[in-house]
């Protein structure tokens, strides 16, 4: 019988002449990624400013409008020291990425130095990382083009818009011109013509891949052949313009990319390039930040109490800085249990807006995971579609998609609250909250929500949230009534012939007559000014 290789390579290293030693190859020892939070920072002999920050003024800006915690940074602003870092490397870790929210590093670390690390007097806990799971239920399933609605010819797109009143803001010019969305995911192939129009090419003012630190969202070498599938899908659905073909949600936005997720199966640690990147999307200015991951692996129900996952905690630092996140409720599943929950982190964070899935005729989507948190509060909040959505195909340059999973009606409901943000700039992260919640379909019909935490507030409406406490004169919805509401009622006037399809009738036809004439101006000048 042949030696086992072991075997064979002692005899091979002890037949070696003995005036020359035998070379012993020791196999490289195995690392882990590993969490490792710190003591807190030094705070700097001066007050606390923007000049200590990586934020660019617009993040400054936003800040100023919508933060609801005290001042305009604090000590989570700050870098990490970076003496502690070179501690930390001279054990043999090597660095994955900082977290100055969450006072903390990750790295890369065999048990020896992971022990040392542990042993180092700044730091407070040292422990794995997760993996996260891109909320899709199936494969990209190609489809044909069939033709649009209203004023735009959003193609195969039509319904899954319709359903949550997207064209209603479009017919009013709202297309996400202003706002800027950073979406985490896999990447981003951006090869497909529905990126590349004349009229509304994709404009993407900052990107990086967190996986390979580099500027690259896009195929890299070495990557997945799937790496980034599902991450231009969720592009797709916001950003695609391609009139008769494909019209994504907010396809006037700004976007920053954020390629967070190793898609090989033996990849077991995400959680810190999440955290990394929602920094990276509010410090350069973020309006929006949508993600269709989580993580739940090595978390317990009783963990998700919007206090203890890692990118839960960040989420909960992010919305207090103004930014309005969205996140997959999941896909496990529900049941009629009220006290059992199905949901992933960072879904469980406080003010995130959980999306769970609906299918096209409003009625929950089977896979659509529920709530509630573990400290009892509703998720998933809203519903969109997530069953067959319509998106660009991620290597096909000119096909489309249809997708399932709460992963498509995350992007659907965060291009519908971008809009809304572009209506109601009056509105930061709790006002967006109440302004979808309480227009959406099951409250509007019930008063409540749904007591067994599968639906929450039912289906969004666009264009009520951007209604709500606008007077019915005020036709753009900037909330004033105005010149503009009187320009857009005259270039209106006679005979109803562009309807709404929220309503059915036209923008300014005020009366609900099927005609805009006299009645309709004299609403305008009886509100004049309010």
């Amino acid at each position: 019988m042949l030696p086992t290789s072991t075997t064979f390579a002692a005899i091979l290293l002890t037949a070696q002449p003995s005036a020359t030693p035998p070379m012993v190859v020791h196999a490289p020892e195995k690392t882990r990624a590993m969490w490792i939070e710190l003591t807190p920072k030094e705070l700097p002999n001066h007050p606390l400013g923007a000049s200590d920050t990586v934020l660019t003024e617009r993040a400054i800006a936003r800040r100023t409008a919508h933060r609801t915690m005290p001042g305009l940074v604090d000590e989570r602003d700050l870098p990490i020291d970076p003496a502690r870092i070179e501690s930390v490397c001279a054990t043999g870790a090597d660095l994955r990425v900082q977290s100055r929210w969450l006072n903390a590093i990750s790295v890369n670390a065999t048990d020896d130095a992971i022990h040392a690390i542990s042993r180092l007097p700044f730091v407070v806990s040292v422990s794995p990382l997760h993996r996260s799971h891109p909320t899709t239920t199936e494969r990209e399933q190609p489809i044909e083009s069939d033709g649009g609605v209203a004023s735009l010819d959003y193609g195969s797109m039509a319904n899954q818009l319709l359903q949550i009143d997207v064209p209603s803001m479009h017919m009013r010019g709202l297309h996400g011109e202003g706002i800027i969305i950073g979406i985490l995911d896999t990447g981003f192939n951006r090869i497909h013509e529905a990126f590349h129009s004349t009229e509304h090419p994709l404009d993407v003012i900052a990107e990086w891949d967190f996986v390979s630190s580099d500027g690259n969202t896009g195929i890299e070498t070495g990557d997945d052949p799937n790496q980034h599938k599902h991450g231009t899908w969720i592009l797709g659905t916001l950003a695609a313009y391609l009139p008769g073909s494909a019209i994504g949600s907010a396809f006037g936005a700004k976007f920053i990319l954020a390629k967070t997720e190793v898609y090989a199966t033996e990849t077991v640690i995400e959680e810190d390039y999440y955290v990394a990147g929602l920094e990276f999307i509010e410090a350069h200015g973020g309006d929006v930040a949508t993600s269709s991951l989580g993580y739940i692996d090595w978390y317990t129900p009783e963990m998700l109490d919007g206090l203890t996952a890692i990118t839960t905690r960040a989420v909960n630092i992010a919305t207090g800085n103004g930014l309005v996140c969205l996140t997959a409720a999941g896909n496990s599943g529900h049941d009629a249990d009220p006290l059992t929950h199905t949901i992933i982190a960072p879904a469980d964070a406080f003010n995130v807006i959980t999306c769970g899935a609906a299918n096209i005729d409003d009625s929950i989507a089977g896979f659509s995971s529920d709530g509630p948190t573990a400290d009892g509060r509703l998720k998933p909040e809203v519903l969109a579609c997530g069953v067959a959505v319509v998106s660009v195909h991620s290597t096909n340059p000119t096909g489309l998609s249809a997708v399932s999973g709460t992963s498509l009606s995350t992007p659907l409901i965060a291009g519908a609250t971008a809009l809304l943000m572009q209506a109601r700039s009056d509105l930061g992260v709790a006002g967006i909250r109440n302004a979808l919640f309480t227009t959406a379909s099951d409250f509007v019909a019930t008063g409540s929500t749904d007591p067994l935490f599968v639906r929450g507030y039912g289906v969004i409406s666009a264009i009520a949230a951007a209604k709500k406490n606008r007077l019915a004169a005020d036709l753009n919805l900037d909330g004033s009534v105005n010149a503009l509401d009187l320009t857009t009622l005259f270039s209106a006037w006679g005979a109803c012939s562009d309807p709404d399809p929220a309503t059915g009738r036209c923008i300014a036809d005020i009366d609900m007559d099927g005609t805009i004439g006299g009645t309709d101006l004299l609403f305008i000048l009886g509100s004049w000014g309010q």
